[in-house]
């Protein structure tokens, strides 16, 4: 077998999920939305599955879906796409693993930064590349431009941002983008941007893509999702955006792997991105306030509530809660003994992870919150 992928494990996600469901926990773990998401979206989805084409759509996407993209992108963020410069993918896990093959070659660096989502590095390692980490630290999780200029050698390639951040929960600053734009230009380097939180931003702030600074438009790979925009994580429709050089290796690549996906889900997303702006404001300020909500539960109950700037998630500091045990340990006793499924963070790492901070997701029901408040309020009174 492929040593790779017979020394992995299986994602922590799916590991803490199928702990959640196998004793009844409360599901704080995986990342996904309560509630069916748009209905819009949904109705599009089914009437196109009953009366249009389920054969082979095109193999770099429906027209409809690549032309609602750009214009998606040039209503919310001022970027000017054509239709021949996104490529539909099933979902932005697929986007990033056909980036990745068609963009690297053997021995070739990629900029990370640590902690990451943990497809990367062993896409990267498949792709035959080397990953090279930038290492983050909480509370605020920010970018070091001399320690990202550190890590540069004559081998480095590429550079691979996810912003928003998850698990960190951050958004990358005007002058940390500035940064990371600088130093692709000077070193001709192509940016992999993985912007699927893009539209899941609170507290006002909006997203900055990096392929709009300058010197980026035609070095850099967006990526988006529209299970991230809709919260409709089960569709897994994606897309990665690119200047025509760019884009038409990243077909190469994507037409190996999924070729194509199903054309009713494209024809909905094509609906949504086109008619939903308003859900998608909607969705935002509820998921906020499920995050002040949970963030108060859990400060309530004593513990350390690191700054949630955007995506599904915010973390706890275990050492600074007064919690004299490890990540790991915290997720597995409080699943088994309150019965609260988490995340820890150092699954986020390849390297030197941290150790002290658990990951909880709250896009969730305000009674499931409030339930999942109570009993970890009472278990880590117990600990006391």
């Amino acid at each position: 077998m492929n040593p790779l992928y017979a020394r992995m494990g299986t994602t922590i996600f799916e590991a803490m999920s199928a702990r959640a469901r196998a004793t009844g926990a409360i599901n704080l773990g995986q990342g996904f939305a309560d509630g069916p998401g748009p209905r819009a979206v949904l109705e599009a989805s089914a009437a196109a599955l009953l009366e249009k084409s389920n054969q082979y759509p095109p193999m770099i996407g429906l027209p409809e879906l690549r032309a609602a993209v750009a214009d998606h992108y040039a209503r919310h963020q001022g970027i000017n796409l054509t239709p021949d410069e996104v490529v539909v993918t099933s979902g932005a896990t697929e986007a990033l693993a056909a980036s990745l093959f068609a963009l690297i070659a053997p021995g070739d660096e990629v900029l990370c930064f640590q902690p990451l989502y943990d497809a990367y590095v062993p896409l990267i390692r498949q792709a035959g590349g080397v990953p090279r980490f930038v290492r983050l630290e909480p509370p605020h999780w920010r970018i070091d431009s001399a320690a990202l200029a550190a890590a540069v050698t004559p081998r480095t390639r590429l550079v691979l941002l996810n912003n928003p951040l998850n698990p960190a929960a951050t958004m990358a600053s005007a002058a940390e983008l500035a940064a990371i734009a600088a130093l692709c230009v000077e070193h001709d380097l192509i940016a992999i941007c993985d912007e699927v939180w893009e539209h899941v931003t609170f507290d006002g702030a909006r997203h900055l893509p990096l392929i709009g600074f300058p010197g980026m438009r035609e070095r850099t790979v967006k990526i988006g999702s529209a299970g991230k925009i809709f919260a409709l994580t089960g569709f897994k429709v994606g897309w990665m955006c690119a200047a025509p050089p760019l884009a038409r290796v990243l077909a190469k690549a994507h037409q190996f792997l999924t070729f194509t996906t199903p054309p009713n889900l494209q024809w909905g997303v094509a609906a949504g991105l086109a008619s939903e702006d308003e859900w998608v404001a909607a969705a935002s300020a509820r998921f906020q306030a499920g995050r002040d909500r949970l963030a108060t539960g859990l400060r309530d109950a004593g513990l350390a509530v690191l700054p949630s700037a955007a995506t599904y998630f915010l973390s706890v500091d275990l050492a600074e809660s007064g919690l004299v045990m490890d990540d790991v340990t915290f997720s597995e006793r409080l699943v088994d003994e309150a019965g609260v499924a988490t995340v820890p963070v150092s699954a986020f790492y390849a390297e030197a992870p941290v150790t002290n901070v658990v990951r909880f997701c709250f896009v969730k029901e305000d009674a499931t919150l409030d339930a999942a408040i109570a009993r970890v309020a009472g278990w880590v009174a117990g600990q006391r």
